[in-house]
């Protein structure tokens, strides 16, 4: 039986993983919960998995969470902060971690998960867009087996041979005789707009993705394709690609959810339906498959697959992203930082949806104007650009210029 630590319990990912772990009851226990702010999501998930630990972003939070299960005569430790994350994801009674905070908060309590050596299910980009080298290097070191949650690089992983899946980040393609990888994404709900109306985009039109049920900040992400740069980030160092192996297809049906190409002409694709349960089930089971909740596709009701490729001029973000992967670690912190902020702002309104390519491309020329590769030796390093990032964000979009 897999001993579980969900972080990101009360998000989307969380959902689908309880998902799985109700199919298959006998072969998974829940030992630790963490979440941001949620509390009556976190109570509900107490009351019904009993874990051990729950822990919460804040003090305060924590304070809520604690008291109402007391009320309720629940054994369940609360904690909170930082440090507790760290704490549940590392512990000896674990072995493993569902990584699926959102944002930068994640980054450090999966960075010990991975140097406690647990099976870590990687659902949070930033552990590989913000620190990738420091990341690998640490699965490397620490013995962490790694596993891709987001359903195009678990998809990739499928398709690799079992060599490169017990070797990521440290795989030869070539020598396997992989040509490319193919990393395809849905186009968001605008990839049919005229470009000339996108900057009158709602953040009401901009979550309301056609294929994934998703939080704000991805859909958002995903309507600018930002979170296909993102994934290319994490891909690009998941599976040691160079550029020239590495490339992203629009595909609007989200079935294919992504492929590889070898040599002799073959291409793998790993299809099935948009359901994020799927690729759960194959990391918190690998090597062995387990039900997903998930109905196999019918291909008789799939229709047609269509494929394009991506239009920089509707999607800046994602070019912003491709050339900040080959820029360097101190470029690929700065975008993900200036982006979450950037992303913020929109959803309350202050910021339209075509401005957040600008916050984005003027943050990045900063840091890269300002910074180099050598900044970003230790998390410490990483984490005080990631906040320095942010501070200019939010000066550009006060004074809507650096």
């Amino acid at each position: 039986m897999r001993k579980l630590t969900i972080l990101g319990a009360t998000g989307s990912i969380g959902a689908s993983t309880f998902k799985v772990i109700e199919q298959n009851p006998n072969q998974f226990s829940v030992v630790a919960l963490a979440a941001g702010t949620n509390v009556a999501k976190m109570r509900e998930l107490c009351v019904k998995w009993q874990p051990k630990y729950a822990v919460m972003a804040s003090d305060e939070a924590a304070k809520r969470l604690k008291l109402q299960l007391a009320e309720l005569k629940l054994t369940t430790e609360v904690l909170a902060g930082v440090d507790a994350m760290c704490q549940v994801s590392s512990m000896d009674d674990v072995d493993t971690v569902m990584a699926a905070i959102v944002g930068a908060a994640g980054l450090l309590p999966t960075m010990a998960a991975v140097k406690a050596g647990k099976r870590v299910l990687l659902a949070n980009k930033e552990a590989l867009v913000m620190s990738g080298q420091l990341f690998i290097d640490a699965v490397n070191k620490y013995g962490a087996e790694l596993m891709p949650v987001d359903s195009e690089h678990n998809a990739i992983f499928q398709c690799l041979p079992s060599d490169i899946q017990t070797n990521l980040g440290r795989c030869d393609l070539e020598q396997h005789g992989i040509s490319h990888i193919l990393l395809t994404g849905s186009g968001g709900p605008f990839r049919y707009s005229d470009i000339e109306t996108l900057s009158s985009v709602t953040p009401e039109q901009a979550i309301a993705h056609p294929n994934w049920s998703m939080g704000p900040k991805i859909s958002v992400d995903s309507a600018t394709m930002m979170n296909k740069g993102l994934e290319y980030i994490e891909a690009k160092w998941l599976f040691n690609t160079s550029r020239e192996q590495l490339k992203v297809l629009i595909h609007p049906q989200s079935v294919i959810h992504s492929m590889v190409q070898y040599r002799d002409g073959s291409v793998l694709a790993q299809m099935g339906e948009p359901d994020m349960a799927t690729p759960i089930a194959l990391t918190l089971s690998y090597p062995e498959r387990v039900a997903a909740g998930v109905a196999p596709l019918d291909f008789t009701k799939v229709g047609e697959l269509t494929f394009l490729d991506p239009d920089y001029q509707r999607y800046p973000c994602l070019k912003l992203a491709i050339d900040a992967c080959y820029e360097g670690q101190h470029a690929t912190t700065a975008l993900n930082a200036a982006n979450e902020i950037a992303v913020a702002a929109f959803l309350k309104n202050g910021l339209s949806f075509t401005d957040i390519a600008q916050v984005n491309q003027a943050v990045l020329d900063k840091v890269c104007r300002q910074t180099s590769q050598s900044h970003c030796s230790d998390l410490e390093s990483i984490l005080e650009l990631d906040r320095m990032a942010r501070e200019l964000a939010e000066k550009w979009i006060s004074e809507r210029k650096l």
